[in-house]
């Protein structure tokens, strides 16, 4: 299987293996595939768990983010731009027939000795 982040890399060599172990992603780009890679996977599990302990949904929120995940077509990520804590990307995704995109600067610090997302620039 295509890996959801980049398609010119398989699944297992990719994103598999953060989602098996947060703690094998060594930079902020590589949790951010990951994070994308989950969000078309449904995977909300590691979504939560990639997510900082102080701002991560709660768990009355994941089965909106499941069924939000579930309810639209990735297409496809562009990373823009990768410094030391941030990645600039956006994410294409089709909702209710029209294409959508997610454009974001995020910002990610390491919490428990692994990388975790925090926030939206």
């Amino acid at each position: 299987m295509k890996c959801p982040c980049n398609p010119s890399k398989l699944y297992a060599d990719c994103c598999q293996k953060a989602h098996i172990n947060i703690k094998s992603v060594t930079t902020p780009e590589e949790l951010m595939r990951s994070r994308y890679s989950a969000f078309v996977m449904a995977n909300i599990d590691y979504l939560l768990k990639s997510h900082h302990s102080k701002k991560r949904p709660s768990n009355s929120e994941k089965k909106e983010i499941l069924a939000w995940t579930k309810s639209v077509e990735w297409v496809k990520l562009d990373v823009l731009k990768s410094t030391e804590n941030t990645v600039e990307f956006k994410a294409f995704f089709y909702e209710n027939g029209s294409l959508n995109v997610i454009h974001e600067n995020s910002f990610f610090v390491k919490e428990n000795n692994y990388w975790v997302y925090k926030s939206a620039l």
